[in-house]
């Protein structure tokens, strides 16, 4: 057994090289960009264990997985160099939500791939807020005529002068025109997104996380189906009723089958049964789709105005105490050993 970036792995990654195991090798690429994500500050041990898992799976992934992927990253504060390179530097499809998102990513990193890559990876870059000169610089650069004008002939002084401050005012106008489309780009991300139908690989991660009572990696990949931060995600799991995370499962169009097993994994108590149902069946019974996605949405705009949230988790181990949070387990005794304790699942 192997462990990485605190969780388990087996020693048979061989069989992830099988053809018929690429649905395998995105439910494992995701599982270890959520391991990743969970840490509050990884260490450079941790940051080169990432990279090294990272690629192979990443490669050897779905495109549908690769974007997830890369959405998911483009919300982390710390990335891998060459992980940032290589995701940057991949199809603009997969790229867009990093190279527009993602702070971790060094401006000698974008301005290399602005002059390596197309005018679609340059335009994500220019939505990024808060370009700093030397990438203003790059993104004038990439949209610069490939051919310099004829050098002026002798006695052609004003002629050259004339080009040189056309060229000069062309050159502003597009400094202004680069700056105005960051700006709008800020705009548009102000805006709430609109809450999107659950995807298969969402559904498959939460169900497999549930069932094994990992809380940390349940939140994370919650938050990424919403768009939303982790303390939203985290907010709907602490209601202990299962009322708010039924909600937001409905408002994601997740399929009604699994729903009832999720949530009876997640909150044993709703496997009670109520004459003839269980209490978690009642409860999916009870709830309005149209009206859990008008809550949801209220819920995403709140959060998008509170601006980017700490991506401290909640069940992480070097937490700091926080009174408004009742907490979901109780601290180790002397004399036991350090096991992690589950905030949700089976007992």
């Amino acid at each position: 057994m192997l462990c990485v970036l605190g969780y388990v792995v087996t020693n048979r990654f061989r069989e992830l090289e099988r053809p018929q195991t690429g649905r395998l090798k995105d439910v494992v690429l995701m599982a270890t960009v959520t391991g990743f994500e969970s840490l509050r500050i990884p260490s450079k041990s941790d940051m080169r264990q990432f990279a090294e898992l990272f690629e192979p799976l990443f490669l050897g992934s779905s495109n549908e997985a690769r974007r997830q992927a890369a959405a998911a990253l483009s919300q982390c504060p710390h990335v891998p160099e060459a992980v940032a390179l290589l995701i940057g530097n991949m199809p603009i499809s997969i790229a867009a939500a990093f190279l527009t998102r993602s702070k971790a990513i060094s401006d000698r990193a974008l301005v290399s791939i602005i002059r390596e890559q197309g005018a679609a990876h340059a335009a994500a870059i220019a939505r990024r807020e808060n370009l700093s000169p030397s990438l203003v610089d790059a993104l004038v650069e990439h949209h610069q005529p490939a051919s310099l004008p004829e050098r002026p002939r002798a006695g052609a002084a004003p002629a050259a002068q004339e080009t040189r401050a056309a060229a000069s005012d062309r050159e502003e106008k597009l400094r202004e025109d680069i700056k105005a489309l960051a700006r709008a780009g800020t705009r548009d991300r102000a805006k709430t997104p609109r809450l999107q139908p659950i995807d298969e690989l969402h559904c498959a991660l939460l169900m497999r996380f549930a069932r094994n009572g990992e809380a940390v990696l349940f939140a994370t990949a919650l938050a990424d189906a919403l768009g939303a931060s982790r303390d939203l995600a985290e907010r709907i799991l602490l209601d202990v009723s299962g009322q708010q995370l039924a909600a937001t499962l409905s408002a994601l169009a997740f399929p009604a089958g699994d729903m009832d097993r999720l949530l009876v994994a997640l909150y044993p108590h709703l496997s009670e049964r109520l004459g003839g149902s269980t209490r978690a069946e009642v409860l999916i019974e009870n709830v309005d789709r149209q009206a859990s996605v008008e809550r949801v949405e209220a819920w995403l705009r709140a959060d998008a105005h509170e601006g980017p949230a700490r991506r401290e988790a909640l069940f992480a181990e070097n937490r700091p105490a926080d009174p408004r949070r009742q907490e979901t387990r109780p601290a180790p005794t002397q004399g036991t050993s350090a096991q992690p304790q589950r905030g949700f699942g089976r007992r």
